[in-house]
């Protein structure tokens, strides 16, 4: 019988991380890899998918020697994974057929613009704003933009999912085509209520039911390891939760009112609201929480895109350090005189505001203004967008 160590893949926008934890959830071991971003145009952020997978296979074995254990040691694996991000593959090899559009991506907001007015009952079926966050609008563009994507997904020769539903097919050489409940959650093709694929926002989107993942509960069997170089066969995969409804369980946000904010690419705060979906009036979203059974739980989630990536961007965009934590210092060298204001709008307004022709600006810069002045405008930048979602979950709760 296995040792119950248990393998978690965290696979994110800038980077895969794997970790390695014991029966008592004590980390052993762990590795990453950034990944590369990819701007064909503006407003337009793309993925790799074949390099996504490689970036996997590279960190697992060294997150197992940094365990000192065996891929054989091991007794299940759990995957968390970016959400919305949109991928479509072939059937037959498991190849990508094209890159993977990122949720970050802004390139159908024209459609979102042209199609308004149906937003209202959108909103009423998912939860969600009709935005190019979602998933459901990406891969209606890679249909509508491919006739012959369009031929291979309505004859059922390609399948599409987020990125859990991409790295469920390769661990399982093909065996599973499935996605979880808070993954789905987040495509605007998933019915709230029912937690099943709806078919109306199927026909709405143009998107094929054969291409569609079966929806599972966030705790279930999601098939077993096949034919790996880097993990034995039959190592069952049994658990998958969208990343930010992970951290939300992680942090054992397990009941009504429980709340988290998490600091990564993006900025994403969650807060539990029971068994019932909420319809917000602030503009928040309504979202599938992670759980241990079939029962649907829910949350708003408040998304701000650019937290970490404001940082990112200062570091690989303007050179003004060579690695991310040393912003912190460099802010606090910073003179509080210089009111330098920054709304890192850099691929639109996610929560409350939802503009996704938004972009970033500065204001309040002056001859004195310097590198630590726009570290510090970078890092409060993010920290008035958090609290903007703070005060409208306050809102939609009812307090003052």
């Amino acid at each position: 019988m296995p040792a119950p160590y248990i393998l978690a893949i965290d696979q994110g926008t800038t980077s895969t991380r794997a970790l390695v934890y014991d029966s008592t959830s004590r980390q052993l071991g762990s590795a990453a890899r950034e990944l590369r971003q990819h701007y064909p145009q503006p407003g337009w952020v793309e993925h790799d998918a074949d390099e996504i997978w490689e970036s996997v296979a590279a960190v697992v074995p060294a997150a197992l020697a940094a365990a000192k254990i065996e891929p054989k040691e091991l007794a299940a694996i759990g995957l968390t994974n970016q959400r919305e991000t949109s991928v479509l593959w072939e059937r037959t090899t498991g190849k990508p057929a094209g890159r993977a559009i990122v949720w970050q991506d802004r390139r159908t907001a024209d459609f979102c613009r042209q199609h308004q007015a149906d937003e209202a009952w959108i909103s009423a079926r998912t939860g969600l704003v009709l935005d190019p966050y979602f998933s459901a609008t990406k891969v209606c563009w890679q249909l509508e933009n491919d006739p012959r994507l369009r031929t291979q997904a309505e004859a059922g020769h390609l399948a599409w999912g987020t990125i859990d539903s991409f790295l469920i097919w390769r661990l399982t050489g093909g065996g599973v085509h499935a996605t979880d409940a808070t993954n789905a959650s987040r495509t605007l093709l998933l019915n709230l209520q029912s937690t099943a694929w709806d078919e109306d926002l199927c026909r709405y989107f143009g998107v094929p039911r054969a291409l569609l993942p079966e929806v599972r509960p966030s705790a279930a069997d999601y098939g077993v390891t096949s034919g790996l170089g880097f993990l034995p066969d039959g190592l069952p995969i049994a658990g998958v939760a969208g990343d930010q409804q992970a951290a939300l369980f992680g942090q054992r946000g397990f009941a009504a009112g429980d709340a988290k904010c998490t600091y990564g690419t993006g900025a994403f705060f969650l807060q539990h609201v029971g068994d019932r979906p909420i319809a917000s009036k602030h503009r928040l979203l309504c979202t599938v929480a992670a759980t241990l059974d079939a029962r649907p739980q829910y949350a708003l989630e408040g998304s701000v895109f650019i937290a970490g990536a404001a940082v990112q961007w200062l570091r690989d965009g303007l050179k003004l350090f060579d690695s991310a934590p040393a912003v912190e210092n460099l802010a606090a060298c910073s003179d509080p005189e210089q009111r330098v204001l920054f709304v890192p709008a850099l691929v639109g307004l996610g929560a409350p505001h939802w503009m996704p022709e938004a972009r970033g600006v500065l204001f309040g810069i002056t001859r004195g203004t310097t590198a630590a002045e726009l570290a510090r405008a970078a890092l409060e930048g993010v920290a008035y967008q958090v609290a903007d979602l703070v005060e409208a979950a306050a809102k939609d709760a009812g307090a003052t």
